[in-house]
């Protein structure tokens, strides 16, 4: 089961991202005040600690969030969108540019118990 899709704009927008900076990953921002914004790094600058979870793919590059965030998110289907503005957060590489990742969320159907 897939936990992460991207809209179109966001798969443009990675490709052109992707095209200046090689294969990318993105992290789930776990902060107050960034935890709407997917960090996007080059691929081997960011490690993956051992407690993060790989949720699937957007235009073929990994998307991660943190063990314990996964925790409360596992009911969730994430979604990476692009809107304008500038990026969430200094070092991720959507910084500085006219549009900037942001994870929208839909609460899936919990299991019976």
């Amino acid at each position: 089961m897939t936990k992460v899709t991207a809209t179109e704009v966001a798969l443009a927008f990675l490709e052109e991202i992707v095209a200046d900076h090689g294969p990318v990953l993105f992290h789930q921002s776990g902060g107050c005040c960034d935890g709407s914004a997917p960090m996007c790094y080059p691929q081997g600058e960011f490690r993956i600690g051992e407690n993060d979870v790989k949720l699937g793919e957007i235009g073929g590059m990994p998307v991660y969030i943190s063990g314990a965030q996964y925790e409360v998110w596992k009911h969730t289907d994430i979604t990476i969108d692009a809107i304008p503005g500038l990026g969430g957060g200094q070092f991720s590489l959507d910084n500085g540019r006219p549009l900037r990742f942001l994870t929208r969320s839909e609460i899936c159907d919990l299991p019976e118990s």
